[in-house]
């Protein structure tokens, strides 16, 4: 009896005392944008211009613990989200109604959709992909497809053709895989693995072009660096070292944070635009692609006020608008002067103008204001909970730490003794028996 309470404290322990971050997702054709902090989705239609109340499949809550990853396919029709709840949901966009609830074993750290929409693969915190058709009936069970055993997975994305599924961990690997035609027995070849960070890998997207159909991948992590990949055999191309930048981060911030690491990134279809969010940074690190020269060069910071420190980012290429959140859920109220907010969050845009229109790369970005948002007010009160956010400066500010130390405590591989490791195997292995 002593035992199982011993786990049950650790599982619940786990899943109420992490900060988690906001996330922020947006439709490939800019026509919905979705928020995620604590266990809600906050959901706006920007073609009909009013928020959306997501139905689940069941008439419950869209999730009842921290949302830690979101994903619209790429054609913009499913949409999916899980958590610590050991939940993962299938929505479709059309009328946010959920189509298929997954049980997962453990808490799930990422998840993604495949490029033709016929299957969705999840990752655990015990390091293994799972894969679910939506081709076949409800009924279907999710398989195992892969694992980075014993390693969180922290990020995972489909190739832009869809041969490949790169997956990131926090133990400094990135590992491609071929996803098989008949996925639903298993991804057994590895393509390659792209070795090079010194810290753990946090973050991964695809660039491409019309010529270069291929492209590249794009990757940061813990050691504050965005690394260029040739996936198809590992060949690291270039390294961008943000903490070398001039008026990215000043040497006293790396050295009293100790650990400042890239937290998200995304970018347009064609690399011209690659933002890049990193802790303690108050604004956007805004990159660029060089595909004949395989090289990655600064354009600009986007600077914001001192207390917005993104904690996750959306583009849509095609909209030239770069959606921002910063938040967290889960903050103890010694984090908050104010006891009943618990879930804070902000949202800012980068639009950019294209001052020469035969050239990609003159896009000036703009900080929009409140009022020039896309949906104004009504995205605003719908994804932030409130218009007020002025006041909330310490608040956020708290957030942020809570964040980042959330984060590195989960990089760091929990150090159990002899009898502690034995009582966890038992406790699980008695699990298996009763179930």
């Amino acid at each position: 009896m002593e035992e199982s309470l011993i786990e049950e404290s650790d599982s619940v322990n786990a899943c109420t005392d992490e900060a988690a971050p906001a996330l922020i997702a947006v439709h490939p054709t800019e026509s919905s944008v979705v928020v995620a902090v604590g266990c809600e989705l906050r959901v706006f239609d920007l073609k009909e211009d009013c928020a959306v109340s997501p139905l689940d499949d069941l008439g419950g809550p869209h999730h009842s613990a921290s949302i830690r990853a979101i994903s619209f396919s790429f054609d913009g029709e499913l949409f999916v989200s899980a958590g610590d709840d050991k939940i993962v949901k299938i929505w479709k966009t059309n009328s946010w109604n959920c189509i298929r609830t997954i049980q997962s074993e453990k808490r799930v750290s990422a998840v993604s959709i495949s490029q033709d929409s016929g299957y969705v693969t999840f990752a655990d915190k015990f390091g293994v992909v799972w894969i679910m058709s939506l081709k076949e009936d409800r009924d279907t069970k999710a398989l195992p497809i892969l694992g980075h055993y014993c390693s969180i997975i922290t990020s995972m994305k489909f190739s832009p053709d869809g041969r490949f599924i790169a997956t990131a961990d926090r133990d400094h690997k990135i590992r491609i895989t071929v996803f098989p035609r008949n996925a639903l027995k298993g991804a057994h070849e590895i393509q390659c693995f792209c070795l090079g960070h010194t810290d753990f890998v946090s973050c991964l997207t695809f660039i491409c072009t019309q010529d270069q159909s291929k492209g590249f991948l794009l990757s940061g992590g813990g050691d504050l660096t965005v690394r260029l990949w040739d996936y198809s055999n590992g060949t690291l191309l270039y390294t961008c070292s943000l903490g070398d930048e001039e008026g990215i981060l000043d040497a006293s911030e790396i050295e009293e944070n100790n650990k400042t690491a890239v937290t998200d990134i995304c970018a347009s279809s064609d690399g011209s635009l690659i933002a890049v969010a990193v802790q303690s940074y108050n604004g956007v690190m805004l990159l660029s692609c060089d595909f004949s020269a395989k090289t990655l060069s600064c354009v600009k910071n986007v600077s914001m006020e001192k207390s917005y420190i993104p904690t996750s980012l959306a583009l849509v290429s095609s909209k030239d608008h770069l959606w921002t959140v910063m938040g967290a859920s889960n903050l103890s109220s010694s984090d908050l002067s104010n006891n009943k907010e618990q879930l804070l969050t902000r949202v800012r845009i980068v639009s950019f103008i294209q001052k020469d229109l035969s050239d990609a790369c003159s896009r000036v970005p703009v900080l929009l204001e409140d009022s020039q948002v896309p949906g104004g007010e009504k995205l605003l009160m719908q994804l932030q909970g409130s218009l007020d956010t002025a006041t909330q400066e310490a608040a956020f500010a708290a957030a942020s730490a809570a964040v980042r130390n959330s984060l590195q405590n989960m990089m760091i591989k929990k150090q159990y003794s002899v009898e502690r490791r034995e009582l966890r195997k038992r406790n699980r292995n008695d699990k298996k028996i009763k179930s």
